[in-house]
């Protein structure tokens, strides 16, 4: 799954043979926040980054109907000692930090998730980006003091781009860093 703020959409992919292709873009109908990622709990920020969910994240009995926790805080998070919790994909259509569905669309993008784990998949990836990270839209947000934050998720972003495969990403020196998956 991808998701870009600014444009109110997530994308899910699905592999087929040696790469992804998109399955379906929704528009996430309720968000808070602005652009940049989530700093505290409470500050009604969606995170940005890259995030992993398990099959113990998938909540069914979720008060905004389904939801799926996004594994936020992660390592990159807890080297800035980011704080917050509990920040979902789920249904209903206002949210204050996660990102809001509609039950019709959770639904189906839920069923999707569980019918993977239960074929085997041991997790999913959620990347979750500012917008969709073009050279374009990188120069337009340049001013940003988010920015180099940014310049360092376009790698893992332009990797998806080039090859429809998601990049091993880990945490070093509180920077993320990227393989291409062989």
């Amino acid at each position: 799954m991808r998701v870009f703020k600014k444009e109110r959409q997530l994308e899910l992919w699905v592999k087929q043979r040696e790469s992804f292709v998109l399955l379906n873009s929704y528009f996430i109908a309720g968000t808070s926040g602005e652009l940049g990622p989530k700093l505290r709990q409470g500050d009604g920020q969606i995170p940005e980054g890259f995030y992993f969910v398990t099959p113990r994240q998938m909540n069914r009995k979720s008060n905004f109907h389904l939801s799926f926790n996004i594994g936020y805080p992660n390592q990159y998070d807890r080297a800035y000692n980011r704080t917050g919790n509990l920040i979902m994909v789920h249904g209903s259509n206002v949210s204050a930090g996660c990102m809001a569905m509609t039950n019709d669309k959770i639904e189906e993008i839920y069923t999707l998730a569980d019918a993977a784990f239960k074929g085997g998949q041991r997790f999913f990836r959620i990347h979750i980006f500012p917008f969709k990270m073009t050279d374009t839209a990188m120069q337009q947000n340049s001013d940003n003091s988010w920015h180099p934050f940014w310049k360092n998720l376009k790698i893992g972003y332009r990797i998806f781009e080039d090859t429809k495969l998601p990049p091993n990403v880990t945490v070093k020196d509180k920077t993320y860093h990227f393989e291409n998956q062989d």
